[in-house]
C-alpha cells in the first residue's frame, strides 16, 4: 500500500486581529504558535483549510 502524500505548513503571520474563522482554521491545522511547522496529509479538506489562511502560512515541500 502506498504512503499517503503529505506536505508541511508553517505559520508565518499571526492570527491575532484576524476573523474568528481564520483563527479556528489555524487551530484546526495545529498551528498554534509562530514559526510552528506541521506535516499534514494531502486531502481536499486540508487543502481547503490551507487555502482559507494562505495569507498567514507558508507551504513547504515535504522532507523525505
Amino acid at each position: 500500500m502506498a504512503e499517503a502524500k503529505t506536505f508541511r505548513v508553517k505559520l508565518v503571520k499571526s492570527g491575532i486581529g484576524r476573523p474568528k474563522r481564520h483563527r479556528e482554521t489555524l487551530k484546526g491545522l495545529g498551528l498554534t504558535r509562530m514559526n510552528k511547522v506541521m506535516t499534514l496529509n494531502d486531502t481536499p479538506a486540508i487543502r481547503g483549510m490551507v487555502n482559507k489562511v494562505v495569507h498567514l502560512v507558508q507551504v513547504l515541500p515535504d522532507e523525505e
